[in-house]
C-alpha cells in the first residue's frame, strides 16, 4: 500500500509539480502542440497557452485549471456549427485576443463561444466573436471583468438568436467597453447583482440593446444603444444607478429608448435620449429621479402610465419632441418642476430665469391619439392648434396637477457628470 502511494505521488509530481513555477505552452498548427484543447488538459496550473495564428476547428474545450489563454493576432477557434466552443470552470482564468467563430443553433442547448460556470476572478478580454448563438454567458459567476469584446451576431428572429453577454444569478460583474452587433439582446442580465455595465455599445440587436430582470444595485455609465428593436428594458430592479448613457434612433410602432416597469429606488441622470418614438416609457415605477436628462426629437419624450408615484422629474431639457409627456392617471404625486421646455411661451416678469405662469406638458391632442393612434394624421394642422390652444385657455380634460410650477426660461446648463468610484 505504501509503495502504491508513493508511485503516486510521484506521478502526479512528475506531471504537475505543486512548487513548479507557471510555464508557456505554444499551440500553432503543424507543431508539437497543435490543438487547443489538447494543451488545455495537459497544462498545469497557472500556465499560459499562447495560441499563433491560425485556425483550430475545435469546440467542447473545458478549463478546469486556474490558465491564461491568450490568441495571437489571426487565432481563430472555430466549432464549425457543432457547439459551443470554451467553457469555463475554474477560478483565476483569463482568455484574450482570440477569435471564436460558428457555434452553431440548437433547440436544445444554450450554445454560446465562451461560457463561465460557477467561478469568479476572471478575465475576458480583447475577443472577436463571430456568428455565435450566444456570444459571453456568464452562470453563478462572480468577481469577473468582461472587457473589450467584439461580438458581431447574425441573428434573423428572435426564437433562434441568442443574447451577445448573458448573465444568469451573478454578482460583482464588470462588462466594460464591449461592442455588440446583431444578437437578440445586445446585453441580457438576470439576477445580476452589484454589477457595473460602462462604456459599451449595442446596436442592431433584434429586440433591446440591454435588457435586465430582478437585477439590483447596479450601475450603467457611459453606454450607447443604438438602432435596436427598442433601447433599453428595466423591469422588477430595486436600486439602479443609470448615467451619461445615449439612448438613440430606437423607431417602432413599439420601440422606446427606455422601459422601466416595476422599478423602485432608480436615478436616471446626465442622459441623452434622442430620436426615439418613446424616449422613456415608465408602467408603475415608483421613486425613480430624472435629473439632468436631454430629450431630443422624440416623439414622446416620457410616457407614464398610472401607478407612477413619488417620481422626481427636474433639471431636464425638452427639445423638439413631439409631445413632451404623456401621463394617464388623473392623480400623480410626481414633482416635474424646474426643467426646460422648448415648446413653453410662458413671460418672466421678474426675471429670476423661471417662467410665471406653469406649463402643462400633458396637452389634450396626447388622450386623442392614445384614444385613436390613427388620429396622428392630424398632428400639424390648423385644428390641432386650435384645439390646444382652446384647452390652454380653458382647461378641461388636461390634469391640472401635472404640471412645471417652475419652468426655465433657458435651457439647462447640466453640471459636469459626477465622479463615482465602483467598488
Amino acid at each position: 500500500m505504501k509503495y502504491f502511494l508513493h508511485l503516486l505521488t510521484l506521478i502526479l509530481w512528475t506531471v504537475c509539480p505543486p512548487a513548479a513555477p507557471a510555464g508557456t505552452i505554444r499551440v500553432a498548427p503543424g507543431s508539437a502542440w497543435a490543438s487547443v484543447h489538447e494543451a488545455v488538459s495537459k497544462a498545469c496550473d497557472g500556465d499560459t497557452i499562447l495560441i499563433a495564428k491560425g485556425l483550430y476547428l475545435e469546440h467542447g474545450i473545458t478549463v478546469s485549471r486556474p490558465l491564461a489563454l491568450i490568441g495571437e493576432p489571426g487565432a481563430i477557434i472555430d466549432a464549425q456549427g457543432k457547439g459551443t466552443i470554451l467553457v469555463v470552470e475554474a477560478p483565476g482564468v483569463t482568455v484574450r485576443g482570440l477569435e471564436f467563430h460558428n457555434t452553431g443553433y440548437s433547440y436544445v442547448e444554450d450554445r454560446s463561444a465562451i461560457r463561465i460556470r460557477k467561478t469568479d476572478g476572471f478575465t475576458i478580454s480583447h475577443n472577436i466573436l463571430k456568428n455565435t448563438t450566444f456570444g459571453i454567458y456568464l452562470e453563478y459567476a462572480r468577481h469577473g471583468t468582461v472587457f473589450a469584446n467584439h461580438l458581431v451576431g447574425k441573428a434573423v428572429e428572435e426564437a433562434s438568436s441568442g443574447n451577445g453577454i448573458h448573465l444568469w444569478y451573478c454578482k460583482n460583474i464588470r462588462l466594460e467597453k464591449n461592442h455588440i452587433i446583431g444578437h437578440r439582446d445586445g446585453i441580457y442580465l438576470e439576477f445580476a447583482d452589484s454589477s457595473h455595465i460602462k462604456d459599451n455599445v449595442a446596436f442592431q440587436n433584434l429586440r433591446y440593446g440591454l435588457h435586465f430582470m430582478f437585477s439590483n444595485d447596479d450601475t450603467y455609465s457611459g453606454n450607447r444603444f443604438s438602432e435596436n428593436g427598442a433601447g433599453v428594458a428595466v423591469m422588477f430592479s430595486r436600486r439602479i444607478h443609470m448615467w451619461n448613457n445615449e439612448f438613440s434612433r430606437n423607431w417602432g410602432k413599439a420601440s422606446y429608448g427606455l422601459l422601466l416597469k416595476e422599478i423602485y429606488d432608480l436615478e436616471i441622470s446626465h442622459n441623452t435620449f434622442r430620436e426615439n418614438t418613446i424616449g422613456i416609457l415608465v408602467e408603475g415605477s415608483n421613486r425613480v429621479n430624472y435629473l439632468n436628462n436631454d430629450f431630443i426629437r422624440n416623439g414622446w419624450a416620457i410616457k407614464m402610465t398610472g401607478g407612477c408615484l413619488e417620481n422626481t422629474i427636474r433639471d431636464n431639457n425638452f427639445l423638439s419632441n413631439t409631445f413632451d409627456m404623456a401621463m394617464h392617471s388623473s392623480t400623480t404625486s410626481n414633482s416635474l418642476d424646474g426643467n426646460y421646455w422648448d415648446n413653453y411661451d410662458g413671460y418672466d416678469l421678474d426675471r429670476d430665469k423661471t417662467g410665471d405662469i406653469p406649463y402643462r406638458p400633458v396637452k389634450l391632442f396626447n388622450f386623442i391619439v392614445h384614444q385613436s393612434p390613427e388620429s396622428m394624421i392630424l398632428l400639424r394642422s390648423l385644428f390641432i392648434d386650435l384645439l390646444n390652444l382652446a384647452e390652454k385657455v380653458s382647461p378641461v380634460f388636461t390634469p391640472e396637477n401635472i404640471a412645471d410650477r417652475k419652468p426655465r426660461m433657458r435651457r439647462v446648463v447640466h453640471p459636469a457628470v459626477p465622479t463615482i468610484h465602483l467598488s
